[in-house]
């Protein structure tokens, strides 16, 4: 029997990424985070593809696809991503990253680039996907949609102590800021914008701790 194909969509910060981790593993399944994925692209440019005054030089960047090797690698039971073989895991959570990722996941080139790959993995079934758009384009026909949401407050805090847990310095201010300005862009983008599939079921977990989401989530997978 075919393992099932779940989608989770929802805004930055919703734990979206640790919460299908967790899924995936009670249910014998493969996570795939495709934020990360977006992540890995805005670090190798903003390594490689800037212009003289910093800002990322897009036309670089698509030519420079054949040289970005992407790849999830299983670092003792959990996938850790690596761009041409070295794991950027850390890097990829950086403020410098998140204050680019959604310039560079609005483009169609970027998104094209990896849209066929992430359909391939989910081909044979068993797999979660998260991110803003995998229930709308990547994977319209998933078994199981959901859309996460929660308050800009809570939020704000689940970010900010994430970056204090990696040893990244942070402003609580500053987090808040920069969460707001990736919902208007990626709510707004022309290309794939972050929205609830119409069959998708809305998770808002502001009161609810991630135990209770998860729960709430296999709830509706059981039945």
């Amino acid at each position: 029997m075919k393992k099932p194909v779940i989608a989770i969509d929802g805004f930055s910060s919703t734990g979206k990424s640790s919460i299908s981790k967790i899924i995936a593993d009670k249910l014998g399944i493969v996570h795939l985070d495709t934020g990360a994925l977006y992540r890995g692209i805005t670090w190798f440019a903003l390594q490689n593809c800037l212009n003289d005054n910093d800002t990322i030089n897009l036309e670089q960047l698509f030519s420079s696809f054949p040289l970005i090797d992407l790849q999830f690698k299983n670092d003792e039971g959990e996938l850790v991503l690596y761009l041409n073989h070295i794991n950027i895991s850390k890097e990829i959570r950086s403020n410098e990253v998140s204050d680019n990722v959604s310039f560079i996941a609005k483009q169609k080139e970027v998104r094209d680039f990896l849209l066929q790959s992430q359909r391939n993995l989910a081909e044979k079934g068993g797999i979660i996907m998260d991110g803003r758009d995998i229930g709308t384009v990547v994977l319209p026909n998933a078994d199981f949609k959901f859309f996460l949401t929660a308050s800009i407050d809570e939020r704000t805090k689940r970010r900010y102590q994430e970056l204090l847990s990696l040893g990244i310095e942070a402003d609580e201010n500053l987090v808040r800021e920069n969460l707001i300005a990736r919902d208007k862009i990626d709510s707004e983008r022309e290309i794939a914008p972050l929205t609830k599939a119409a069959d998708a079921i809305i998770v808002d977990n502001t009161m609810l701790t991630k135990k209770e989401t998860i729960e709430t989530i296999l709830s509706y997978l059981k039945k």
